[in-house]
């Protein structure tokens, strides 16, 4: 699921990422906007899902996916589009055009 904050008065938008596992799971968010680098997303008890907040330029499309326990590719069922990648699977978009 994508929440998506905007801010009057800078050129960014706050992104909270959730994704539903089993607490035992490590669930890290892999984006183009770090350079496909693995961000480890922290397990919330009360909602059973893991969560990460990041800021993103506003104005553009980004492809992210989950990375379950480092080996299990996931999307994010709640995104913007999704879009064919050179792996022959489907990134998730997020768009930060605030509407």
């Amino acid at each position: 699921m994508l929440t998506k904050r905007f801010f009057k008065t800078k050129n960014e938008a706050e992104v909270t990422f959730e994704h539903a596992c089993p607490a035992q799971d490590q669930v890290s968010l892999v984006a183009e906007f770090n350079n496909w680098q693995p961000i480890s997303m922290k397990y919330n008890k009360k909602d059973k899902v893991f969560r990460t907040k990041v800021r993103l330029e506003k104005d553009s499309d980004f492809a992210f996916r989950y990375l379950v326990n480092g080996t299990d590719w996931q999307n994010d069922h709640a995104a913007d589009q999704y879009l064919p990648n050179v792996f022959g699977s489907d990134n998730s978009i997020v768009s930060t055009y605030q509407a």
